[in-house]
């Protein structure tokens, strides 16, 4: 497994813009595929983004496409999710995942091997 910590939640408003930042340690960062996923207060966790192993292939859910972006930072063993034009539905705790599945397709929580503790995003109105 691969240890994950992510940063850079925080309390913005309706339209402002914020990069989560992911970093990882443990095995080797290049055998995974990288998750975004979050969970609203009294909502499942759901899947947002994902990258490929080797950053070529993403999937982004539909009701972030436009506004979200998942970025590999070069050898440095982090990935970003860039949040632009956030809507007050966007609060959540967000989790950085890591998968096996390398091709940057799988969606299910149940892929992905390890997770990081979460960060807050709040994002009034």
């Amino acid at each position: 497994q691969v240890q994950l910590v992510e940063s850079g939640g925080g309390l913005v408003q309706a339209g402002d813009s914020l990069t989560l930042s992911c970093a990882a340690s443990g095995r080797t960062f290049m055998r995974y595929a990288m998750g975004w996923f979050r969970r609203a207060p009294g909502k499942e966790r759901e899947f947002v983004s994902v990258l490929s192993w080797n950053g070529r292939t993403t999937n982004v859910a539909d009701f972030v496409k436009g506004r979200f972006t998942i970025t590999r930072g070069g050898t440095v063993n982090t990935v970003y999710l860039q949040m632009n034009s956030l809507k007050p539905e966007d609060t959540a705790v967000y989790y950085c995942a890591a998968t096996t599945v390398r091709d940057g397709t799988t969606t299910a929580p149940s892929d992905y091997d390890s997770w990081g503790q979460g960060t807050q995003v709040t994002v009034s109105s």
